[in-house]
């Protein structure tokens, strides 16, 4: 589920990305990354434990499903997180610059 879940994030990201493509205002391609790399993170955790857990690999119990599940959406969150703060400290539109400088 954890591979499923990132998997998911990480094409919805490519899509809006692919979408909004050549501003790139809102820095969506480290996001993509990102949610890319988590996945490929979690095909190499799922390959390694088919190769120990064998045919068992595709009974999983409910409640493992829903912990992995969980975890999956941990680390769509912390993505979410990470890309918010560069997207604060870069400021690319200069929101938050403006609303720190500006006098009353």
């Amino acid at each position: 589920m954890t591979l499923l879940t990132t998997v998911f994030a990480a094409i919805i990201c490519t899509v809006i990305w692919y979408k909004n493509a050549p501003k790139n205002e809102m820095k969506v391609g480290i996001l993509c990354w990102m949610y890319w790399g988590a996945s490929l993170m979690w095909l190499v955790d799922a390959v390694f434990e088919y190769a120990e857990l064998g045919a068992e690999y595709f009974t999983p119990a409910p409640v493992d499903m829903l912990n992995d599940f969980f975890l999956g959406l941990s680390a769509v969150a912390l993505g979410l997180v990470v890309w918010l703060a560069i997207l604060l400290v870069k400021d690319p539109r200069g929101v938050v610059r403006t609303a720190l400088f500006k006098k009353n």
